[in-house]
């Protein structure tokens, strides 16, 4: 089976590779090409624009960093959309609201082509090792003919119907995530500020009814200060912002997402965005300092 992947950051590199490993042909673009060098070492093809990939590839999957991006690469010149046609399939998998999924979906289904929002739950490590959960939405067959590339990336692949159900149900998962995340970061604060070993918290917290990943992952590193990236702060505060317009949308108070969007943002003018986003964690650090 041959994919085209546009985007190769993070997630998308990861992921591309994994699709390479397991016998798939892969014609991959980024903006920035010297980072296809890697992976055209693993044998995978580059294209030079993505209509140039979508003319070559059947089905062409996309993870990109925002709404802005994702846009840009479908409606560009040399974009996706001046090769899309009858027969040929886009599946976008970047973190978009709903709106942006619509727009995509108008564009690529007006040209006759399919498409597929497909979002992920995951970082880098489920990117590495194909453990992701993939929240699909919109073209039925499009999924169904997705399944086998769905099947390296992911452990769980969901299809929950209309274009826009897969960016919603990413955007709640990840406005969960952050706000967990948060109070994670203060309870740390506050058991090392009490005389408490923070250790002893992940200790205590990691047998309890909230153990969970993240804290079992996280914790460790952010306690040695390592905020090395698996999901960079700036692309979790988008999230919360995109979480909470959907929740204006819907008129849902959300004061725990709203709070903790603003300490993302607040890191983000620490200038950590480029970290991972546990890297919240350094601005409960400044009000000690300050204190």
């Amino acid at each position: 089976m041959e994919v085209g992947f546009l985007g190769l950051g993070i997630m998308g590199k990861a992921m591309s590779m994994n699709l390479l490993k397991n016998g798939f042909k892969v014609t991959v673009w980024n903006r920035t090409l010297s980072k296809c060098n890697e992976l055209v070492a693993h044998g995978a093809s580059i294209g030079k624009t993505p209509a140039e990939v979508i003319n070559k590839c059947t089905i062409t999957i996309a993870m990109l960093s925002d709404p802005a991006a994702a846009l840009s690469v479908v409606l560009d010149k040399d974009g996706v959309l001046e090769q899309i046609c009858g027969g040929k399939g886009y599946i976008d998998m970047s973190t978009v609201d709903p709106e942006t999924s619509f727009k995509i979906n108008e564009a690529i289904t007006s040209k006759g082509g399919r498409f597929l929002e497909a979002p992920v739950s995951g970082s880098k490590q489920p990117a590495e090792t194909g453990q992701l959960v993939i929240l699909a939405a919109g073209d039925k067959a499009l999924y169904e003919a997705a399944i086998p590339a769905f099947d390296i990336l992911g452990k769980k692949s969901f299809f929950l119907g209309q274009v826009g159900n897969g960016a919603k149900m990413k955007l709640v998962v990840n406005m969960i995530m952050g706000s967990m995340m948060n109070a994670f970061s203060e309870g740390l604060t506050l058991a090392d500020r009490s005389g408490l070993n923070p250790h002893d918290l992940l200790d205590v917290l990691d047998l309890g009814a909230i153990a969970n990943p993240m804290f079992k992952g996280k914790g460790p590193a952010m306690l040695q200060n390592n905020y090395s990236p698996a999901f960079p702060l700036k692309h979790q505060q988008k999230d919360m912002r995109l979480a909470l317009a959907l929740g204006d949308e819907n008129s849902v108070p959300m004061p725990v997402a709203a709070a903790s969007n603003e300490a993302f943002k607040k890191a983000r003018s620490m200038g950590l965005g480029d970290m991972d986003f546990s890297a919240v964690f350094e601005t409960l650090k400044v009000l000690k300092h300050s204190s």
